[in-house]
C-alpha cells in the first residue's frame, strides 16, 4: 500500500491496519493528499480499493494500477470520481492491469 502511494507521487503520513477474525483486514495510508485504502473479504474472494486525492501533483490511477497489478485480481470493477470542479462527474477509468467487465 505505501508502495502503491509513492509510486503515484502521494506523501505518506501514517498507516494503520487491521486483521479481522477469522479473515479479511483494512489498510488506510493517511496521505498529505487525502487516502488509500483496501478492505478485503477473502469469504467472497473480493477486495475494494480506494484513492482519494486532492491537488494536481499525485496521480490516483497510478496507486490503483500499482495496487491491480501485484493483486492481479480475476475481474477488476472500477469508477473514477472526479471531484472538486463543480459537479460530480463519474468515469470509467483505463484501467492498464486489469480486465475490466
Amino acid at each position: 500500500m505505501v508502495e502503491a502511494a509513492e509510486a503515484c507521487g502521494a506523501t505518506v503520513l501514517s498507516v494503520q491496519s487491521k486483521q479481522f477474525e477469522p479473515q479479511g483486514a483494512t489498510v488506510l495510508v493517511l496521505l498529505s493528499e487525502s487516502h488509500l485504502s483496501i478492505h478485503t473479504y477473502p469469504e467472497r474472494g473480493f477486495a475494494a480499493i480506494d484513492c482519494y486525492t486532492c491537488g494536481e501533483t499525485v496521480d490516483p490511477q497510478l496507486a490503483i494500477d500499482y495496487l491491480v497489478s501485484a493483486l492481479k485480481p480475476e475481474k477488476c470493477y472500477a469508477k473514477k470520481l472526479v471531484r472538486g470542479l463543480g459537479e460530480m462527474k463519474v468515469e470509467t477509468p483505463d484501467m492498464k492491469q486489469a480486465e475490466l467487465v
